[in-house]
């Protein structure tokens, strides 16, 4: 009874809200604001859930991407292509199924990639910095990892004559990717000169050699070149590699059969005929998008990625990582954070006019959030990148006039609670300082570090849920508040519905 009464009652409200109390239609019905309400409400009204299974998964991960940076990254977008920005829409947020994820480690309020990534690999929750093994594991003890290792996406997807693959801007060995193929006490054992002594297992490099021999992994693109050459050996760039056991994993995967690449001109001759391709483009981690040259963006590697998978008639898993937006939030610079996460969404569009929507399923989310925050109270269009600009009570646009902070001094949109750009800088008594003058040309140097309070030579992630989109194939599952791991289990039953 009760349940009908709160039924009826949200109806009648309906009902007087639309007619305004004052005949067939409210007064606001030529509203535009109205008018588009109400187009959104019947797309929503006529949808109906894709209960396909899916042929194909693409997980992208926009590392650190949480529901800030990604506000940020929508209004920068939006005000680059000549609007306010926060009317604007990133490709991935049209999706119609939407869920807020908590990230947190097993061990940690404050998660790590490693362990997030592994939620999202494996489907179980595990401590922060460990890649394919459970929670018994102690972080840096190598003996503990055989009682401890889960089967991770590259072992459990293969199983289903899926192909799988993976992007990232960051180092290919790094804790993200990583976490699709290898097992590991500790992330940072990316080669083996990282391994304690007396260590049983293979470093994370190593592991992504055997992956590939093993037909685990088809594709692989990222940086890293490094983790992969020996110490007293240069790359082509120059760069020497960081291993002392005398092996060229790179060698060693063109013993396999596998392609290599490690610039954007051998990438351009690599055959997506379902070949395996090593692509290695930088020693480290890629360059931002904002500064790249010589090297493919992560919507090319991913066109690439889903050319080449989508050669294998069972399907695809693709794991797409942009791993630099992390970075650019740990430098406090704001602007090349936002630069990658539209190279990311740029990304995202590759893939979906690249796949049929009744086969391929889509999640789009991020591994964890950061110490980014904004700032009030500024008028529409104040540049996302730079200075707070007051509200017009007679327009629409900011009055153009920065808002000041008590001390008297303007501010900016974007700031971080810690990091490198901090107003407390050491002197001979210790911490001290106060914010300096700023004008808006110096807030827009892409070179710019937001203002921080707590100065940290790098700014802190933080625990906060981010946000996962999803579109295809059984993506109506991905709604609510979720755990993390439970990613990994839509995935999982959208490969295996009936």
């Amino acid at each position: 009874m009760r349940s009908l009464m709160i039924g009826g009652f949200a109806a009648l409200i309906a009902s007087v809200s639309l007619a305004g109390g004052h005949g067939d239609a409210p007064m606001q019905k030529d509203s535009e604001w109205f008018k588009n309400a109400q187009e959104v409400l019947k797309q929503k009204l006529a949808q109906q859930p894709n209960m396909n299974r899916a042929k194909n998964v693409i997980l992208f991960i926009a590392d650190g991407n949480g529901v800030g940076s990604n506000y940020a990254t929508r209004l920068f977008h939006g005000q680059k292509n000549g609007g306010f920005g926060d009317e604007n829409i990133l490709p991935y947020e049209q999706f119609s199924n939407l869920a807020l994820v908590k990230t947190y480690n097993t061990n940690a309020q404050t998660p790590d990639s490693a362990g997030t990534g592994t939620a999202m690999h494996a489907g179980v929750k595990t401590k922060a910095g460990v890649l394919g093994v459970n929670d018994k594991v102690v972080r840096g003890d190598c003996s503990t990892v055989d009682g401890a290792m889960v089967n991770n996406a590259s072992e459990i997807f293969t199983k289903m004559n899926k192909a799988v693959g993976i992007v990232s801007t960051a180092r290919i060995t790094h804790a993200t990717p990583a976490s699709v193929y290898a097992h590991s006490a500790d992330r940072n054992f990316e080669d083996n000169s990282k391994l304690p002594d007396g260590c049983g297992q293979k470093d994370i490099a190593a592991q992504l050699i055997d992956a590939m021999k093993d037909g685990r992994i088809d594709v692989a693109m990222g940086g890293g070149r490094r983790h992969f050459i020996e110490a007293d050996v240069a790359d082509e760039e120059g760069k020497n590699g960081k291993r002392t056991d005398g092996m060229n994993l790179v060698e060693e995967a063109k013993k396999l059969g596998a392609q290599y690449a490690w610039n954007d001109k051998t990438a351009g001759q690599l055959k997506t005929d379902g070949t395996p391709i090593l692509a290695l483009f930088e020693s480290s981690h890629m360059k931002y998008e904002a500064d790249r040259t010589g090297e493919p963006s992560i919507a090319e590697m991913t066109e690439l990625a889903i050319k080449s998978l989508s050669n294998n008639k069972e399907g695809f898993f693709l794991s797409v990582e942009s791993g630099r937006v992390d970075h650019a939030n740990h430098d406090g610079n704001a602007q090349r954070m936002v630069t990658d996460g539209v190279a990311f969404a740029e990304a995202v569009a590759k893939a979906m006019d690249m796949t049929n929507p009744e086969e391929t399923l889509i999640i789009v989310t991020a591994d964890h959030e950061h110490a980014i925050a904004f700032n009030g109270y500024c008028g529409r269009g104040s540049p996302i990148m730079g200075l707070c600009y007051g509200i017009d009570g007679s327009g629409t646009k900011h009055n153009g006039k920065p808002v000041t902070a008590d001390d008297g001094k303007p501010y900016t949109v974007i700031g971080y609670l810690n990091g490198p750009g901090s107003v407390l800088k050491k002197g001979d008594n210790g911490y001290e300082g106060s914010r300096p003058d700023l004008t808006n040309e110096q807030a827009m140097d892409i070179d710019y570090l937001q203002q921080a309070l707590i100065p940290k030579s790098s700014e802190t992630h933080s625990g906060e849920d981010v946000a996962a989109y999803a579109h295809g194939p059984q993506a109506h599952l991905v709604n609510g508040t979720i755990e993390q791991n439970y990613i990994f289990h839509v995935i999982h039953h959208a490969f295996t519905a009936k």
